[in-house]
């Protein structure tokens, strides 16, 4: 895929800012202490979303900063070549780009993670650096909440970026609740900070976590009434989305059953297929089980993201019968894998 390095803010589907960093995983299942040798990826809930977006075909643009050391050559040309806009991602010559280690929590191990990023280029994001311009040249602006828990600096950009004003493009919020991120810090501007937002993404554990709600989608949107759409991710349950307006509605559809190969990255995957079909103008229902689906790639694969399904693949099963749909099971590599059987076990 072509990589596009504009800095020109001409318009896109989607805008994602935020952090990005350098993921070193073992080579081999074992602990981070028994690891001895690292194999090395990208990881950050925005680029991984507006990476997904840009290999399903929309086009893209991701804002961050990196430093000018060799992690940021490597992030920086890696979110490139998956055909996103990274134009305007700053490098920082006094700020290094983080890096964290991981496990990969395959089948049921113990997922150890472990962060460097105090300090990172993108912890200076600030209003005095981020062009409102190119933030908001996209179709959708699509925030998270592990930005705001940075500095002060990214406190402050995310409430201006979903404050409102003229020509603002729908700000996504996907909550992303991180307690280590949030230690001495009050989560309830989380809430502040998703209230200003048109559609926002919350698991039903984070909000119960973050700002002590029963775990339910009833309660989340009593916490949470503000936002025109409200997506609450169940887990295994599924997934319910909320909206306002003349006519208010309530729409769940169920995760299909899934052979989970490890746990991370499936949010990040959810969001994007659900942005997907919400660029494209699917009804509520389809808009779930496409986030459903992206989510099954990712927690079918061992990395930090997966690539979409194929398109067409992906539309057959998102069309099942609901009855069918409730019998899917999808197995280790199901989106990769050839003839997959419609609407049974794979």
């Amino acid at each position: 895929m072509r990589a596009v390095t504009s800095r020109s803010p001409y318009p896109v589907d989607l805008v994602c800012l935020g952090e990005s960093m350098v993921v070193l995983r073992p080579d081999r299942p074992t602990s981070l202490a028994g690891a001895e040798l690292f194999a090395r990826g990208v990881g950050g809930a925005e680029s991984n979303v507006a990476c997904a977006l840009a290999a399903a075909g929309h086009t893209a643009r991701w804002i961050s900063r990196l430093g000018t050391d060799g992690f940021g050559d490597h992030l920086l040309a890696t979110v490139a070549a998956a055909g996103v806009d990274t134009g305007w991602v700053d490098r920082d010559p006094d700020r290094p780009t983080g890096v964290y280690f991981r496990t990969d929590g395959e089948r049921g191990a113990t997922l150890e993670v472990a962060y460097y990023r105090a300090g990172s280029a993108a912890s200076a994001l600030s209003p005095d650096n981020v062009d409102p311009a190119a933030a908001d040249s996209g179709r959708v602006l699509h925030l998270t909440g592990i930005t705001p828990a940075l500095s002060d600096g990214c406190l402050r950009l995310v409430r201006e970026l979903t404050a409102p004003r003229p020509g603002r493009p729908l700000v996504s919020f996907d909550v992303n609740y991180r307690a280590d991120l949030w230690r001495g810090r009050d989560p309830a501007l989380l809430r502040e900070l998703a209230a200003r937002a048109d559609l926002v993404f919350v698991g039903a554990d984070e909000a119960a976590h973050a700002w002590g709600v029963q775990p339910c989608p009833d309660a989340v949107r009593r916490a949470l009434p503000e936002p025109a759409t409200l997506v609450v991710k169940e887990g295994g349950r599924g997934a319910t989305v909320l909206t306002s307006g003349p006519e208010p509605r309530v729409v769940h559809a169920p995760a299909p059953r899934v052979d989970v190969v490890a746990p991370v990255g499936a949010g990040d995957a959810f969001a994007a297929g659900y942005l997907s079909a919400t660029l494209r103008g699917l009804p509520a229902h389809l808009r779930l089980r496409h986030g459903h689906l992206a989510a099954a790639a990712a927690l079918t694969v061992p990395g930090d993201h997966a690539g979409p399904p194929p398109r067409a693949l992906v539309e057959r099963l998102a069309a099942l019968d609901d009855r069918t749909w409730a019998t899917l099971r999808l197995a280790r590599d199901w989106a990769t894998a050839e003839n997959t059987p419609e609407g049974s076990p794979s």
